[in-house]
């Protein structure tokens, strides 16, 4: 029985949280009008939509946590029967020190780098007077599934992974056994049996403390899982609220409708087409907005549309504002082109060979090996802490190897470091990273940032950079209104798609790409996914695609390596790795994703310098055999088509769930 096929609390016995008519604004600026809904006493509550929608805006002000910009210009906030909009200051401290917790979408921003994790998470005990605070800290990081707790609690958190973080996070807001727990967008950065494991957790404090959850995700899967009922929000409006399974099976609003189809489901791939997006944008905040919200971006659209604003419709405990009924028509917007396939053998562009990393005690990438054709993409997925990144970094020549590896563009060997290789090296090479803010210099317009590469890595000068700077603005869909504005102007999925065009600014012949659509919501995704489908297309440009999402993993990728703890478990054809006979690791990743029965790992992740003599896997492997995996190193031939490294004879390996 799958999570949506449970019983679903409809009707919640208490209101942990109430909004009633919540509106909010900024300056004169509304965000948010007249939106209700209600979270029961052990109940989650998925709040879902675009990034801009008033999502988060909604659980700061149901926390009176706005920013000093920000007020709540009507409706009220109840928690647990508590009038928050009538607190005191000090009853308000109270009110966010023992009853609401808050997971962050940032682990980076919500730690304070100058004090190490464990000061700041026996700092949570502390206020609630525990007496034993490290003893319950190291317990709390262990609960989490943070390996070597005692070693963590004296590290700062810029020594973590991104996946560690938010881990660390999560485990400081479950400190004080919250009645209601915020979490917005906590699984950002978690890769797919860490996300599990993570949620697993909060449903067990859910069950046992009957602790009310709000869950603010653009994962759509994920809410499904995890909530009992689902708000959908768009330009600061409720448009639709009902039952998870409901919602997200049967929606009543064609908004719900296109979100649903932007996810690449079903086993979609690239060489079937494109996937459906949502055209235009969203509203900009403070527009005037007195009919049908979603009107301009909506296939359904009539007259009426335009002039009335839609009554709430339910069926049931089902809401939807929408003067339609379903069915709704199949968005148009999607591209029919397919992408073309890539021949497994053609030469490499890019080969790494025995390509090694050794940071003191620990190997960060052990002897990988890989080969990646023109046009190809190379799926890399693993935990946090695999050595993906350190791998990516490797190829870019950002870190230098270990003496021994090899790095070969069109078979010839470039330079182990950046500064070692030519300008046509450094060209062939680019990076998109994931968090766009970071990558792009605030200072600048976007103009500027786009034409200091063709300056500097394709040479260009005068009327031909300003005519090739026109060129790839129209390739990634940016107008000029778009190069005269800088970055904090932009949406996400503007700045992301400055990134792209800056990394293809030199007509690189590999791009890195480093988990690119993680942060966005699954509209902007599916047009980010296009754009690089798209662009792969034309300029036979190759991918190295680091992912925690597998689905969008087997949509992009011809191929897909697994790594762990620095080691290629598995490397091959995509719906072969995905489907099996595949590697046990690969399985659980694969499972803890998309399967009703979830394979669990037992043990803990060996820590940094602590692996084991045998099998890499072996200490958390459900298949292990015995004294082979503690012992002896399993083979893995990386020429072969679909190399695994076990033990276990491929044809008694695990298949994926059908």
């Amino acid at each position: 029985m799958t999570v949506l096929q449970r019983a679903r609390v409809e009707q919640p016995a208490a209101e942990a949280l109430c909004l009633r008519d919540l509106s909010v604004a900024y300056g004169q600026t509304e965000i948010l009008r007249n939106v209700s809904f209600s979270v029961g006493a052990g109940e989650c509550f998925g709040l879902v939509g675009e990034s801009g929608c008033g999502k988060s805006t909604a659980a700061f002000a149901a926390m009176r946590a706005l920013p000093r910009a920000g007020r709540i210009t009507g409706g009220g906030v109840s928690m647990a029967g508590q009038d928050v909009l009538s607190l005191s200051r000090g009853e308000l401290r109270q009110l966010w020190a023992r009853r609401v917790s808050m997971v962050y979408q940032d682990p980076s921003r919500a730690l304070n780098p100058t004090i190490t994790v464990g000061a700041q998470l026996m700092e949570a005990f502390a206020v609630l007077g525990v007496q034993d605070a490290r003893g319950r800290a190291e317990a709390m990081l262990a609960k989490v599934q943070i390996p070597s707790p005692a070693r963590v609690m004296g590290v700062y958190p810029h020594q973590l992974s991104g996946g560690t973080q938010q881990r660390v996070v999560i485990a400081m807001a479950l400190a004080k056994n919250p009645v209601l727990l915020v979490m917005d967008e906590p699984t950002t950065g978690l890769d797919a049996t860490v996300e599990a494991e993570i949620m697993d957790l909060v449903e067990l404090l859910r069950r046992e403390q009957g602790t009310a959850i709000l869950l603010i995700s653009h994962n759509l899967p994920l809410v499904g899982r995890m909530c009992d009922r689902i708000g959908v929000l768009y330009a600061g409006r409720l448009v639709e609220q009902g039952p998870a399974a409901a919602v997200l099976h049967a929606p009543l609003h064609p908004y719900t409708a296109r979100l649903l189809s932007c996810l690449p489901g079903g086993g979609q791939r690239k060489q079937q087409g494109a996937l459906q997006t949502i055209a235009g944008q969203l509203p900009a905040p403070g527009s005037q907005l007195d009919a049908c919200v979603f009107a301009p971006r909506c296939d359904r659209a009539e007259p009426v549309c335009r002039i009335l604003a839609p009554a709430e419709r339910t069926v049931g405990s089902h809401m939807a504002a929408c003067h339609f009924e379903p069915p709704f028509p199949a968005s148009p917007d999607a591209l029919p082109e397919p992408a073309a396939s890539v021949p497994p053998r053609q030469t490499p562009v890019l080969e790494a060979i025995h390509l090694n990393k050794t940071y003191g005690a620990v190997r960060a990438v052990n002897d990988v090996s890989l080969r990646l054709a023109a046009g190809e993409t190379l799926g890399l997925v693993g935990e946090s802490g695999s050595g993906k990144t350190t791998l990516a970094r490797l190829l870019l020549g950002l870190t230098a190897p270990d003496p021994g590896s090899s790095i070969l563009l069109d078979g010839r060997e470039v330079g182990a470091t950046l500064k070692s290789r030519t300008r046509a090296e450094r060209q062939a090479i680019q990076i998109i990273f994931q968090n766009p803010d970071s990558a792009l210099n605030r200072a600048h317009r976007i103009s500027h940032i786009l034409a200091r590469p063709l300056g500097r890595l394709a040479g260009l000068t005068g009327l031909a950079l300003k005519t090739a700077l026109v060129e790839l603005a129209k390739g990634v869909r940016l107008g000029d209104a778009h190069l005269a504005m800088r970055p904090r102007a932009l949406s996400g999925g503007l700045k992301q798609r400055v990134a792209i065009a800056r990394a293809f600014a030199g007509r690189p012949r590999v791009v890195i790409c480093d988990e690119p659509t993680s942060a966005l919501d699954v509209s902007v995704q599916a047009a980010i996914l296009n754009l690089l489908a798209g662009l792969q297309r034309r300029e036979q440009v190759a991918y190295v695609f680091i992912s925690h999402d597998l689905a969008v993993v087997r949509y992009l990728a011809d191929r897909i390596a697994v790594m762990y703890l620095g080691h290629l478990l598995e490397i091959g054809p995509a719906e072969e790795v995905l489907a099996g006979p595949h590697h046990p690791y690969t399985a659980a990743l694969v499972s803890a994703a998309t399967a009703a029965t979830r394979i669990r790992l037992k043990g803990e992740i060996p820590a940094a310098g602590e692996a084991p003599a045998g099998c890499i896997f072996e200490k958390n492997c459900p298949r292990k055999m015995g004294t082979i995996c503690e012992t002896v190193p399993p083979p893995f031939d990386a020429q072969a088509m679909h190399p695994i490294r076990c033990h276990i004879p491929r044809g008694e390996l695990p298949v994926a769930e059908r």
